[in-house]
C-alpha cells in the first residue's frame, strides 16, 4: 500500500479513501472491546497524523505542526471518534441481545 499512498500522481482524496478503506479497518480490528485511556488515545491520534505525513511526504523533521498537516490533507481527526461510535453501537447491540434492564 505504500506505493499507492505515497504516489503523487494519485489525488490526495483518492489516497485518503484508500487509507480509509484498506488501512483503518485493520488498525481498528476489535476496537469495540478496547479500553481507551488518554495514553492510547494519544497514540491513535499520532498514528493518524503519521499516516497523513507519509501520504503527503512530509518528514517528521520538517517543522510542520499536526494542525498544518491536517489542513494540507483537508482532513479532520476522526479515528478516535469512529472508534467511540463503534463502541457505542456495539454496546447497544449487546444490551439489546441480553435484554438488560438498567433501571
Amino acid at each position: 500500500m505504500k506505493t499507492i499512498l505515497t504516489n503523487k500522481h494519485i489525488s490526495i482524496e483518492t489516497r485518503k479513501r484508500a487509507l480509509q478503506c484498506y488501512i483503518e479497518p485493520v488498525l481498528m480490528y476489535g476496537c469495540e472491546a478496547w479500553t481507551i485511556s488518554k495514553q492510547v488515545q494519544n497514540k491513535l491520534e499520532a498514528t493518524e497524523i503519521w499516516f497523513l505525513r507519509r501520504m503527503l511526504r512530509i518528514p517528521w523533521t520538517a517543522k510542520k505542526t499536526n494542525e498544518r498537516v491536517l489542513n494540507e490533507a483537508n482532513k479532520r481527526r476522526s479515528l478516535v471518534r469512529t472508534i467511540r461510535k463503534r463502541q457505542a453501537t456495539f454496546l447497544g447491540h449487546v444490551m439489546k441481545e441480553e435484554n438488560w434492564n438498567i433501571w
